[in-house]
């Protein structure tokens, strides 16, 4: 039986409201942040959901906390797999900065990121975690609080067109045996605030619950 895995952006960051890229770098989730993951709580997308995993990376982390905390769920689990693409030397940049520096590099496909991490990188990480969840919860359906970029990157891998992923949107993915199946892409779950930039495909302090 299949393992259902809702892929869902996080909230609002400090840095997505200045329009920064993330990459690994950890800020926290914003005060429009934190409302608009409260405010996703009740959508009832997730009313099927019996466990939730996350980025370790604290905005993702936290919107998984935030969702949790109004479910009768079990705590939080977070993988480092989740995490989103390293950002290199756009770290900490806005689009206008890295346009400056790296003059036509923010067009498609965005392969080749400064300094960053190769998206087959990303991709290889992202597929091996999806299975992991799927062998530690088989046949359920879970939440995967992660980012942007990978879940454009599963999507693609699967045989979908990218597409933007707003803040709290994603996409359910089956995991059968060695197979992935892209199910419903699921829509701005709350009244969440526009980012000001597209996030990078972007080290966090380690939380006990981490895993590999």
């Amino acid at each position: 039986m299949a393992t259902s895995v809702l892929l869902l952006r996080h909230a609002q960051s400090v840095w997505n409201a200045q329009g920064r890229w993330q990459g690994w770098a950890d800020p926290p989730l914003s005060p429009a942040g934190e409302q608009a993951a409260l405010a996703a709580a009740g959508h009832d997308a997730l009313d099927t959901i019996e466990a939730t995993t996350s980025s370790d990376l604290q905005r993702a982390a936290r919107t998984a906390e935030l969702l949790a905390g109004a479910r009768p769920w079990p705590a939080v689990r977070r993988y480092r797999g989740l995490r989103e693409r390293g950002a290199g030397r756009w770290t900490g940049l806005t689009r206008p900065e890295i346009e400056a520096r790296w003059p036509g590099a923010l067009g498609p496909p965005l392969a080749a990121i400064a300094d960053g991490e190769p998206a087959a990188a990303v991709t290889a990480r992202a597929v091996a975690t999806l299975h992991r969840i799927a062998a530690e919860w088989p046949g359920r359906r879970v939440l995967a609080v992660t980012h942007a970029a990978l879940i454009r990157l599963v999507e693609e891998h699967a045989g979908a067109e990218p597409a933007p992923v707003p803040l709290l949107s994603g996409r359910w993915v089956d995991v059968d045996g060695g197979r992935l199946r892209l199910g419903d892409r699921i829509e701005a779950l709350a009244s969440a605030p526009t980012p000001a930039a597209t996030e990078a495909l972007a080290p966090a302090p380690k939380a006990p619950a981490t895993q590999p």
